[in-house]
């Protein structure tokens, strides 16, 4: 009887040690980890960081455009690659998305960078690690902030065009709206004035600023529209794609005179001036126009906290071979 006793209690606790040592395993694996690829693929991040490198010698607006990639993905169904997806029989994908059509570029740069990193450590690296990786890369590339970058994620095996549009923020996104929009992600309002910064750098095609110049005549400088009319003529007059850069004093440098932009009232769109226009943004924007380094730090937080949004990780989803199909 007392053995009959004992042997249960041990197969309860071997039981439960199991349970437990299962949950520890799932706990570990739905964390990201800077080292993730210390062993699997110990160069990987350095080949990552020299081919970005490469593409924005050949081209400054590429630290902008890798920027962007990693930002429109986390927003649409996380940190998941989706918006790299072409678009299958089974689902429309990101790529057309109203927010992505026309804006989003630089897919040929992380395609490169997939197929280098395939050739070192084939099906280790995930495209979502990359298009974060590259981010952080790009920004150094342009004398902007570094962060430690968490790794881990997994790639989607598909993509929604519909999500996207739902979940992007459009360029005359109301303050409200955008609040909203970043606090549905778990992002502040600091986290979201931080974020858009990175409007520091890149162009923007004149068919996302035209309402901004030509009804507005509140909240815009006089001599700053006029100058912007000359690349962006009135509706119905063409030039919907002609491209005019965010910040007109250093396009290519990561910098924090997008904020100062701001206070003069020189933001290129709409959803750039609107945090700094009688809001409860205002003071974060003043803060960084008067302290670049706090802006730095804050955009680094931020971006690591943006890298956190639903990633795949453990079994879910995929390693994809080349980042534009899934395997």
């Amino acid at each position: 009887m007392i053995s009959s006793k004992i042997s249960s209690n041990l197969s309860l606790a071997c039981f439960v040690a199991t349970i437990l040592l299962l949950a520890s395993n799932m706990h570990c694996q739905a964390h990201l980890s800077s080292t993730f690829y210390a062993k699997t693929c110990p160069t990987g991040l350095s080949t990552i960081k020299s081919a970005v490198n490469a593409a924005i010698s050949r081209e400054k607006r590429m630290a902008a455009s890798l920027i962007r990639l990693h930002f429109h993905d986390c927003f649409v169904q996380g940190c998941d690659a989706s918006l790299l997806l072409d678009d299958t029989s089974s689902f429309t994908g990101e790529k057309t998305a109203l927010q992505n059509f026309g804006s989003v570029r630089g897919f040929s740069v992380i395609d490169d960078v997939k197929s280098k990193v395939e050739k070192i450590c084939p099906g280790v690296i995930s495209c979502a690690d990359i298009l974060a990786v590259a981010a952080r890369d790009a920004s150094v590339a342009v004398s902007g902030p570094t962060w430690t970058v968490k790794l881990g994620r997994r790639d989607s095996t598909s993509a929604s065009k519909d999500l996207a549009e739902a979940n992007l923020p459009l360029f005359f996104a109301s303050l409200d709206t955008l609040i909203t929009g970043f606090g549905n992600k778990g992002l502040s309002e600091r986290d979201m004035v931080a974020l858009s910064g990175s409007h520091t750098l890149g162009q923007a095609r004149c068919v996302t600023f035209r309402d901004r110049l030509y009804n507005n005549n509140t909240n815009i400088n006089a001599s700053f529209r006029t100058t912007r009319r000359r690349r962006c003529p009135d509706i119905g007059a063409g030039g919907d794609d002609n491209l005019a850069p965010l910040d007109l004093v250093t396009p290519n440098s990561f910098d924090n005179n997008y904020y100062k932009n701001l206070l003069q009232k020189k933001g290129l769109v709409s959803s750039d001036q609107v945090l700094f226009s009688g809001g409860s943004t205002d003071s974060l924007v003043t803060e960084y126009s008067k302290n670049r380094n706090l802006f730095y730090s804050d955009f680094a937080a931020a971006m690591i906290k943006m890298g956190d949004i639903e990633p795949l990780t453990g079994s879910s989803g995929q390693i994809r071979k080349f980042c534009n199909v899934a395997n």
